[in-house]
């Protein structure tokens, strides 16, 4: 008698195992996101653009010099192949900090989506370990969640700036992409399996654009999601999982129903006239029809009033959010402006003459003078730290009107 009971309470206790564990991390339960103290998870965050990722927009340069590989070639030509490896080591070492992740916490955030490049995760002790190790030391001091975001993936999931592609999204058909995708979330995934800083996995920034010629790529979204899914599980079965939809995350159209019981579906909106319940509604619809949570992975680059309204709207249906970006140059739409440099003038001028090797002859005719462009580049570094940036107080309070962040915390 005895042994049948210890055999009924060691079953029990076996069964409810995987809820335990699961409850030491944020997970999704129904519609809700659940966070670690297992309460309901409004995520209000912001976004790590520009780090990992560079894009030329950001950087003033207009149309010319757009994502992070022409950005690093500018930059190469410009001061050289040494001194440029030195430049990125101290551009990624310095625009995110302790003291950043302090701040975004002290303003009111709880989560922070990390866009990731994936060629600083092709080994164990690759360069994008070292930099989210730290940030997962910071965060988790902060209390505040990471989503790992793949913004660039290889081959390319849009063909565009923003995933640093060759200009088309080969991920989709091309095997040996696919397969190093594979490989690097669950490289990903094996390393963090067991940090409950981390909220999820977003598998996809933006996949397929709008672009008509590019929509037959659709039916190709959702296998490779579940591809991915596979091979994370293998190693981590704690995390969530975060599905954006196709044409820039905008349209769930392409899923079937949920295949996973830990996932959440992510929509990015940007360039609205007026962000009200028709913006949001057909996303209400898919979270109410598949009983799944949803959430906005990315908005912003726009007005305070704009930012405050649709921040309304999101919470009144209780969505969560995650705004565009952090940190700009010279923009007051982020949490944190950056100074350009006295010389960034001409570096911008620079930047948007014609390009190509054939016409080296007459970018040397208005090609500023070393010196110039040596003090542009040694202040930008400088320049990018906290404590030389700006705060954006409207732009805070748009997003967290309780926030108690002065103009002064950064200082």
């Amino acid at each position: 008698m005895l042994n049948r009971r210890l055999c009924t309470l060691l079953l029990s206790a076996v069964a409810l195992f995987p809820l335990a564990s699961r409850a030491q991390y944020a997970h999704t339960q129904g519609e809700q996101v659940i966070g670690r103290d297992g309460k309901p998870l409004l995520l209000r965050g912001t976004n790590l653009g520009n780090w990992m990722v560079p894009e030329g927009y950001m950087w003033q340069f207009g149309g010319h010099v757009q994502s992070s590989r022409e950005i690093e070639a500018l930059v190469a030509e410009l001061i050289g192949p040494e001194r440029s490896k030195t430049f990125w080591q101290q551009w990624r070492d310095n625009y995110v900090t302790q003291s950043d992740i302090h701040l975004i916490h002290q303003a009111g955030f709880n989560s922070i989506r990390v866009p990731m490049h994936y060629r600083f995760f092709q080994s164990d002790d690759a360069e994008g370990f070292r930099l989210l190790d730290r940030l997962v030391k910071w965060s988790r001091a902060e209390g505040i969640y990471l989503v790992l975001d793949m913004h660039a993936a290889p081959g390319g999931q849009t063909g565009t700036n923003i995933d640093d592609s060759d200009g088309y999204p080969w991920l989709f058909t091309d095997q040996s992409s696919q397969q190093q995708l594979l490989d690097t979330w669950q490289r990903i995934a094996r390393h963090y399996r067991n940090e409950p800083v981390i909220l999820g996995y977003d598998l996809l920034n933006e996949p397929i654009p709008t672009y008509p010629k590019l929509h037959g790529l659709n039916p190709l979204l959702e296998p490779l999601y579940k591809r991915t899914a596979a091979v994370i599980r293998k190693e981590d079965k704690h995390h969530i999982l975060i599905l954006g939809g196709a044409q820039w995350d905008n349209n769930f159209d392409v899923f079937g129903p949920p295949f996973d019981s830990n996932v959440i579906y992510e929509w990015h909106k940007y360039k609205v006239l007026v962000p009200d319940q028709n913006l949001v509604q057909r996303y209400v619809d898919f979270r109410t029809k598949n009983h799944v949570p949803i959430w906005l992975g990315e908005s912003g680059e726009n007005k305070d009033e704009w930012l405050a309204t649709f921040r309304t709207v999101l919470e009144k249906n209780n969505i969560g959010w995650a705004f565009w970006p952090y940190k700009k140059l010279a923009n007051p739409t982020a949490v944190e402006t950056v100074t350009p440099p006295a010389d960034w003038p001409n570096i911008v001028a620079y930047a948007k003459l014609p390009n190509g090797v054939g016409l080296t002859s007459e970018r040397l005719k208005d090609r500023p003078e070393q010196e110039v462009i040596d003090r542009a580049f040694a202040q930008l570094i400088e320049n990018i730290k906290l404590s030389h940036c700006t705060t954006n107080l409207g732009y805070v309070r748009a997003l967290l009107p309780e926030t108690t962040l002065t103009s002064a915390a950064n200082q």
